[in-house]
């Protein structure tokens, strides 16, 4: 059976590639197109989480490749994708906890197809699918990469991309101040980028790098300027709820105890004052008579939200009711709860705390080795979603996946550790935790 698929998976490769030699000639695009495609049939077939673990750096990218009620992601586009190679290929059994993750996404889901069902229009029906990819899907792919043995290169991928961000919103803002201008960072390139996006994007990754689990393997000297440029990202950004979840992630890694290293408290010298700072200046912006600014328009923003839930208030007037014409207000409310319940109404939002209330739970309870991470980027997300856009792709998918890889790497690590305490080989297992991508001890 083994070697009939390996047959079947060369004669396939062999004949796109033939065709792709057909085609290149008077149709380049298409040509390149189904090579990406054998290049990933053939990693696959490789490797079955190949598709998993070249999707980790793929999840920051925003370019838009839909339209109209199909408006997806690049990001949204990979994660399909991997999840369909997961689904298929990955390792199982899922471990209690992830089935725990798992059923929570369920939850959530089953609150939210009222709203599906009271109010039917097309976005409101593929955002419900969207939710669940940029959830559960998210979870699935992570656990993929962390359960084969793969967390460190998914996540030194996720890192790398985020690094390029990070110097390219630096760069920016060094020639915004050159110039005189000591604004926010918005990216143009390689694809347009909002300052709240980057800024989540680099929170995230600098959360990653400070955390710097032992199963990563990661160099020290590496981890900190990986921290310290997505750190200065963030700041650059000016994306003021990035920077307080940044915070936030920081202080519960720094105070969270970990076995396998201890870190400098000294840090929180620098988080506790960027709180501060944070808001100092947003009280500013609300005792000030321009109406406009960030801070007065989100309260503006917050009462029209809740006008709109009060038509509707135990099923929402639907997902996305923004961009479809159902009110007269066209903004995406900037809190995660008003969000939810504008859209989905009370059921919704009872799922909601479900979902996210137990995913923290959960968490907090698996192995402080893997779950420390996992806590610090979906707070840091629950906390950036009290003060802006919730439901967005990327910042949801991000911090899920990144919590499934961890997921998984306990997992991964828990299945070596009984190997090794099973054998009969005169050597000690390895003790959980102390595990490298090839299941070997470190010191």
């Amino acid at each position: 059976m083994i070697v009939a698929g390996r047959v079947l998976g060369l004669t396939a490769v062999a004949a796109g590639l033939a065709v792709i030699g057909f085609l290149l000639p008077e149709h380049t695009e298409v040509a390149l197109g189904l090579a990406l495609l054998v290049l990933v049939v053939g990693l696959t077939f490789y490797d079955p989480v190949a598709l998993p673990v070249l999707a980790m750096p793929a999840l920051v990218i925003i370019l838009r490749v839909g339209a109209g009620g199909l408006d997806l992601s690049v990001s949204d586009v990979a994660l399909f994708g991997a999840l369909c190679a997961a689904v298929l290929l990955a390792p199982r059994p899922f471990s209690p906890t992830m089935r725990s993750l798992l059923w929570l996404t369920v939850v959530y889901q089953m609150a939210t197809l009222f709203t599906v069902l009271a109010n039917p229009y097309l976005e409101n029906t593929v955002e419900w699918f969207h939710a669940w990819l940029s959830t559960a899907g998210a979870l699935v792919v992570g656990w993929s990469v962390g359960r084969a043995g793969r967390a460190r290169v998914g996540l030194t991928l996720f890192l790398g991309a985020c690094l390029v961000i990070a110097v390219l919103t630096l760069m920016t803002a060094l020639q915004q101040l050159a110039a005189g201008y000591t604004g926010p960072v918005y990216l143009d390139w390689p694809w347009a980028m909002h300052k709240n996006l980057v800024g989540c994007v680099l929170c995230f990754a600098a959360l990653v790098a400070w955390a710097r689990p032992s199963w990563v393997g990661w160099p020290r000297w590496f981890a900190w300027a990986a921290f310290w440029a997505c750190a200065a990202g963030t700041v650059a950004s000016q994306a003021r709820q990035a920077l307080v979840a940044l915070a936030v992630g920081v202080i519960l890694v720094t105070l969270r105890g970990d076995p396998d290293r201890k870190r400098s408290k000294l840090i929180l010298l620098a988080a506790i004052p960027a709180v501060w700072a944070v808001f100092l200046a947003v009280a500013e912006q609300l005792s000030a008579d321009n109406e406009f600014n960030s801070a007065n328009q989100r309260l503006t923003w917050f009462e029209q939200s809740l006008e709109v839930w009060r038509t509707s208030p135990w099923f929402g007037v639907g997902l996305r009711w923004w961009s479809s014409g159902r009110t007269e207000y066209s903004f995406q409310p900037p809190n995660a709860e008003l969000e939810v319940l504008s859209t989905t109404g009370v059921v919704g939002l009872a799922g909601f705390v479900v979902l996210f209330g137990g995913t923290l739970i959960v968490l907090w309870r698996a192995d402080r080795r893997f779950g420390t991470l996992a806590v610090a980027v979906v707070l840091a997300k629950l906390v950036q979603g009290q003060f802006d856009l919730f439901w967005t792709a990327v910042v949801v998918s991000v911090p899920m996946a990144i919590a499934g890889v961890c997921v998984g790497a306990e997992a991964y690590a828990r299945s070596r550790d009984t190997v090794g305490s099973g054998s009969h080989r005169r050597e000690p297992s390895v003790p959980l935790g102390s595990l490298d991508e090839a299941g070997t001890g470190r010191p």
